[in-house]
This record gives structure tokens, C-alpha cells and sequence, in this order.
């Protein structure tokens, strides 16, 4: 089992960017949901109620400033985006509310599992994906901890799937029927909500072993 894919979202909800390594910590994958959208009440806004956020990339610049679609995310031209994706009064901040991360601070997929699946795994958003796993095996695994060289990673529990997965991640054409197979044969859920026991690198390619009993990230 290695690390086939890597993930980061610097700006949440929006499409992300594929890494060959990356370091985590305690709130994940370093640069990832540093930016996030608020409402004109100081509410997070995400892609289940404004999908067209997902049309627009984020990214890391060279000095590790969040662009959005190759732009500095506090320009004005990015603001004007934000509002014709998000409504009138939206706007990015940058900062550490808890609610940047739906849940925990790193999804973790399987290729098994993705394959099951039927579609493209960026539907699932997730920050990790684990290559040579069997099938659904990664059903088995809540509560077990992931070992990546130094990095140890606890998995809580499988994450309950919304209708961003019934959006195309390059067309935003949108097919409910894809939330409706993940209800039908995977009980709502897909991929591993997850949290970081010990930090350090990681990289494409990288073994990774599975045990049991991952205490924390409660």
C-alpha cells in the first residue's frame, strides 16, 4: 500500500491542487483551507449551496500566498469572482475557524474504494489517496492509524458524502444520481474522515502500513 495521490485546497470549496509531497501537522496538510468564503452574516459558505465556487482553483504561490485561479486571493478582480459565485455580500477571509474543515483536518481515500465508486475521485475532495487497497477495505478501518515513514495518521470514522460529489469537477455539470448510488451501495459514505497523530512529509510513493486503534482527534 503507498500513497498514490496528495491534495491540497488552499482556498475551501474551491478546486484544489495535486502534490507530489507535502508536510502535515495537527491541521493537516500545511496550506490547506487557508482561505475560506463568509456570507455577509460571517458565515462560511461552501459549494453544497454555492457549486459555482468549485470553478474556481486554488493554489499556493512561490512566497505561499493563496491564489485563486493564478491570482493573489485578496485582489479585487478575485472579490468580483467571489461574489458572482457567492452572492451579493460574500467574501474571502483568511484565518483558522474550526469550520474551515467540515469535519477533521484530512480525508483519506482508497483507490478500491474510487474504483467502486465508478467516478472521478476529485468528486470526493479528498487530501490523501491510498494506492494497492483491495476493494471496500477501507470500511474496515475506523479508528485504525495509517504509518508513512514518521507520519502517523488516526482514522475516525467514514465521511457522510453531500451533492458536491453530483458535481463534475471540470464541467460543474451536475448528476444527482451520483449521491443517490453512494446511498444505495455505500450507506451515504465514502472515504475516511482523519486526523494527524504525529506530522511530518509526505510524499507520492510512499509505504504506508495499517493497525489498529487510533486514540484522539475527537
Amino acid at each position: 500500500m503507498w500513497i498514490a495521490e496528495l491534495w491540497r485546497y488552499p482556498v475551501k470549496s474551491m478546486a484544489g491542487e495535486r502534490l507530489e509531497w507535502a508536510e502535515v501537522g495537527f491541521a493537516g496538510i500545511d496550506g490547506d483551507r487557508l482561505v475560506y468564503v463568509l456570507d455577509p452574516r460571517g458565515r462560511i459558505v461552501t459549494s453544497r449551496t454555492k457549486p459555482q465556487l468549485l470553478g474556481h482553483r486554488g493554489t499556493l504561490g512561490p512566497a505561499g500566498e493563496p491564489l485563486v485561479d493564478g491570482r493573489l486571493w485578496s485582489s479585487p478582480e478575485v472579490g468580483q469572482d467571489v461574489v458572482r459565485a457567492a452572492g451579493p455580500g460574500a467574501r474571502l477571509v483568511r484565518g483558522d475557524d474550526p469550520g474551515r474543515f467540515d469535519i477533521l483536518p484530512l480525508l483519506v481515500a482508497t483507490d478500491g474504494a474510487i474504483a467502486a465508486f465508478g467516478h472521478d475521485g476529485r468528486r470526493l475532495r479528498p487530501n490523501v489517496v491510498l494506492g494497492g487497497v483491495e476493494g471496500l477495505t477501507e470500511r474496515t478501518w475506523e479508528g485504525a492509524r495509517l504509518r508513512a515513514g514518521e507520519v502517523e495518521i488516526g482514522l475516525r470514522d467514514l465521511r457522510g458524502r453531500c451533492v458536491m460529489t453530483t458535481f463534475d469537477p471540470d464541467t460543474l455539470v451536475q448528476d444527482p444520481a451520483v449521491l443517490r448510488k453512494i446511498a444505495r451501495e455505500f450507506d451515504g459514505t465514502l472515504a475516511l474522515n482523519a486526523f494527524v497523530i504525529r506530522g511530518g512529509r509526505l510524499a507520492v510513493g510512499d509505504r504506508v502500513s495499517v493497525s489498529a486503534s487510533a486514540d484522539g482527534g475527537g
